[in-house]
This record gives C-alpha cells, structure tokens and sequence, in this order.
C-alpha cells in the first residue's frame, strides 16, 4: 500500500498588512498579492517547480516569429459565483490593464500587445516585437467581466469580496467595527480547473507589523508565517520553529554616481572600495546568515546563468593591506584628519581632493546596518563615508529621481531576465528609467537589446553572460548581497515548496496541492 493525500484539513497563515484590492491588476501589497493567488486563476500557473502549467488554458500556440501567441480555453470553465470564463473575460482583464485610467504595474508589459477575440474559447495575441518572457505575463488573474464592467475599478466591493476562479474562494470575512478585514476563511472551488484542492480550510490573519505576526505564531493563532526578518527567525528557532529559507531575486549594492562625483571615473577606486568590503560579514551580521554574498548584478537563484564565483584565498588582512598600497601607488597619501587625499595641479594651481563620498539609502535597520559596515570597512584603508539616511518617499522623490547622490545603497527585484533592460540600459539613466548608476556602454544596450528579443535560451544565457562580463569590466556598482526569502512551516503541511520563489506571493502558486492528511490505498488505486 502507499500514501496519497486526503481531503480535509485546514491552515491558517499570518501576513502582515490589511487587504484592500484584492484584484489581479491593482494587487502591490502582500495582503492583497497573497489572496490573488488563492483566488484567481490564470491562463497559465507557475507549479512549484517554477515551470509554466496549462491554468484556464488548454494549450496555446506560437508563431515561428515569436509575434503571436493563441491561447484556446478549457471546456466548462467557471467563476466562483457559477458564471462561465469565457474570451470575454480575458479580453476585460488585459484591456483595462492597457487602457485603464489609473496607473497599474502590468501596463508596461501589456501595453505593447494587442489581443483579439478569435471565440468564445479562443484569444490572440500580437506582440509588436518579439519577448522570450511573454507567457510570464499571462499567469496574470483573469477577472469577471460581469462584476467589474461598467464600475469604478477603485470603488468595486469585488476588491475585498473577490471572486476569481483559482483554488479557492472566500467563505467567510472577519471584520472589525471599523470595516477592517481581520481575516478570511477559504474553502475549495471545486470546479477549479486544475482539479479540487486538498486542504478543506486555509484561514488567512492579517496582522499590522511583524512583532504582532510573530506572537500571532507563539499563541498558536496562526499555524504559519513569512516575510519575517532574520532577527525573529533566530528567536523562532530557538523556540524550535521550523524555520525555512529560499534566495530571493534582489540585489542589493552600491550604486556610483559619475555625475555627481567624479573620483567614480577612476576605476581603481571602485575596485578598492569592492575589495575593501567584507560582504561575508555584512551577510553574517546584517542578515545573519539569511542571505548570499554577490558580485554580479544576475540575482543567483537565476541557475541558468549561475557561475562559480569569483573567490579570492588571500587572507582578509593581506586584502586590506593590497588596497592600501594600490591607493599609494596612485597617489594618495594620509591627510590630517586620518583619511586619504591627493595633491594634483589644475589650471597651473595646487588642489587638495579628498578620497571621500556620502553613501545615501533608506531608513531600514538591515540598510543603516549594512552602511555602518561600509563605513567602518572603508576607513579601515583610509577611505572617508557619510552616511544619508531618507524616509522612503523622500529618498524617492528628493534622491534617487533627480539622481542627487554620490553612491545609493539600494536593492533591485529582477522578476524576469528582462527587468535587466530596465536597470543598465542607458535609456532608462533618468527618471522615470531604474540605471540608478547613470550607466553608459554601446556595447551592453546593443547585448541587452538582443538579448531582450531572443526566442532561443541557450543564446539568450550567452548574451546575459557577456553582459555580466562587460559589468563586471566597468564597475559602475559594487554588488553586496541577496537577501533569502523567511518563513516558518507547519510540521504537518506537505507540498509547501518555495525554491523557485520570485515575487512573495508565489509560495502560494501550487496551494491546490497542499495537504495535511493522507490515506493508505492498493498501489493500483493511487493516482
């Protein structure tokens, strides 16, 4: 006899923040993003192996151009109130994306295709050029035309009242006298198109802060929780919590302003600053642990493009020591103060520099931490730092737009290989572009270009790869670290996977496959 999974069970999770569009094209916070997940299907699913499934699709078709792509629906496709998915609904979702009034985040990868309805089951999509990472766009959460058409997107009671056709469906909403949503209970849709799911109840708890989330876990309240800092996972461990962790795509650096300070045109310079930072030690005392020392800007969960790192065997004192005598040997000498500077001449007349730049970042603890590791590392070869600490909106609008900083310590999401265009090409140097390091090279837009368009993986790994190498080459950044994705475990739940994690709310891509229980039955009989 062998093991299957048994239907019944329930889970509650804990997730911090307050629900309020919980709408496949709004959705931004982890509230709204974890529902969507649970309650929208679709026309393709990541599982939990990454891959892309058949969702609300049957199959699709590609062109040999890579332009147009066909997508054909399942037969007896239904929403969660017993309304039919049909073309319709499809062509609802991705037009209010493209032509919506309000700003959402999947416009710019929409906003480039046109969609026709072919039938009541079948849909085309017409790229203007080609895009290797467009089936990713279609695992977007297809709406009900019947309940959003004809309604103000923001006002719609659908935003907290969902109803999609993913694995599960809201049973019961939780609310404070002040209308807000304490919690959902969820229960499967039976007629999901990837079969019925197994848990009987998942439970979602909606907590204000961390500190709340994690006693929520030490009371027993909520079976499970994620998103915690590595400070709280030491604590939960030592409690013996099962505590897991999965690299997120972030890279987090220090991103070189030439325009603003020109000891960054010097290359040595950079080099001695990457070489003087002890990233080991900001991941071990910054992340404790909970994370990856880098030194490309390809996150390293992207395995297709992993290469062994570039490690260095000399002792970290001899390191220093190299550092200090390449700055010698350009020059710099000790000045008054401790620090180094430069006596050059300009225009016939004696100038002083100093070997010295203000690091800007946001009011994080991990990134006041991280820069306070900087400093003290850099001045340990003479090297002077001021730190710039900035609310969140301020270091948005008043910093990093008008690109007002010497060096921004800062963290990328790569979602997709693609999002790579965004933060180097030299198009997108200025605001409302994300080359925060003011970056300019010929040959890596032309790379990043045809890699952007390239159908083929195999050349399209080779194309990223030179980029890598033309990065590393230039050194417009030092990269510091990948942070890992925390979470806790039910000891009891199976089929939780999260290696192929890119955005939080992908942990619950394959929930329709979760179960607590099981039975016993002939081999025969197992599925």
């Amino acid at each position: 006899m062998v093991q299957v999974p048994l239907r019944g069970g329930s889970v509650s999770l804990g997730v911090i923040g307050t629900p309020r569009f919980i709408n496949p094209i709004f959705a931004k916070e982890e509230a709204d993003l974890s529902l969507v997940s649970l309650i929208y299907s679709g026309l393709v699913r990541k599982n939990g192996n990454g891959k892309l499934i058949p969702d609300l699709a049957e199959k699709y078709e590609k062109s040999e151009n890579g332009l147009i792509y066909t997508f054909t629906l399942k037969n007896n496709l239904y929403f969660q109130d017993g309304k039919p998915v049909t073309a319709n609904d499809v062509l609802f979702t991705i037009n209010e994306i493209k032509n919506g009034i309000i700003e959402n985040p999947h416009k710019v990868r929409w906003e480039s295709v046109d969609i026709e309805k072919i039938d009541e089951r079948t849909v085309k999509f017409t790229l203007k050029r080609p895009y290797p990472s467009f089936l990713e766009n279609t695992t977007l959460g297809i709406m009900p035309a019947h309940l959003w058409e004809g309604s103000s997107m923001e006002l719609n009671s659908a935003n907290t009242s969902p109803i999609g056709s993913g694995p599960y469906m809201i049973s019961k909403t939780d609310k404070q006298s002040s209308g807000i949503i304490d919690s959902y209970k969820l229960i499967p849709f039976k007629k999901f198109a990837l079969g019925e799911p197994y848990i009987k109840n998942i439970n979602l708890h909606f907590y204000q802060n961390e500190n709340d989330l994690v006693k929520a876990l030490i009371e027993n309240k909520v079976d499970q929780i994620s998103s915690i800092t590595p400070l709280n996972a030491e604590i939960l461990k030592e409690k013996k919590y099962q505590v897991e962790s999965s690299v997120l795509p972030r890279v987090f650096g220090l991103f070189f302003n030439q325009n603003q300070n020109q000891l960054f045109i010097d290359k040595n310079i950079i080099k001695s600053v990457d070489q003087a930072i002890d990233k080991e030690k900001i991941v071990k005392e910054v992340l404790l642990g909970y994370g990856t020392a880098i030194n490309s800007p390809i996150p390293p969960n992207m395995i297709q493009y992993k290469k062994p790192a570039d490690k260095t065997d000399i002792p970290r004192q001899n390191l220093l020591q190299k550092v200090k005598n390449d700055l010698l040997k350009d020059g710099w000498k000790t000045g008054g103060d401790g620090f180094l500077e430069k006596t050059t001449t300009e225009k016939k007349k004696k100038v002083t520099k100093k070997l010295e730049f203000s690091i800007s970042t946001g009011n994080f603890p991990e990134l006041a931490k991280t820069a306070e590791l900087i400093k003290q590392d850099l001045a340990v070869v003479g090297i002077k730092v001021e730190i710039k600490t900035f609310e969140t909106g301020n270091l948005n609008q008043n910093v990093i737009r008008p690109r007002k900083y010497d060096t921004l310590l800062f963290g990328e999401i790569i979602n997709y290989e693609s999002d790579l265009y965004a933060f180097w090409h030299s198009s997108q140097r200025k605001d409302p572009g994300f080359n925060v390091a003011m970056y300019t090279n010929a040959k890596v837009d032309k790379i990043l270009e045809d890699a952007y368009i390239d159908l083929k993986e195999e050349s399209r790994i080779k194309k990223y790869m030179q980029f890598e190498d033309e990065i590393k080459k230039d050194m417009p950044a030092v990269f510091l670290y990948s942070p890992d994705f925390i979470y806790t475990v039910s000891k009891n739940l199976k089929e939780f996977k999260t290696d192929h994690i890119i955005s939080l709310s992908d942990r619950y891509l394959n929930a329709y496959l979760w179960y607590t229980q099981t039975e016993n039955v002939w081999k025969a009989f197992a599925k």
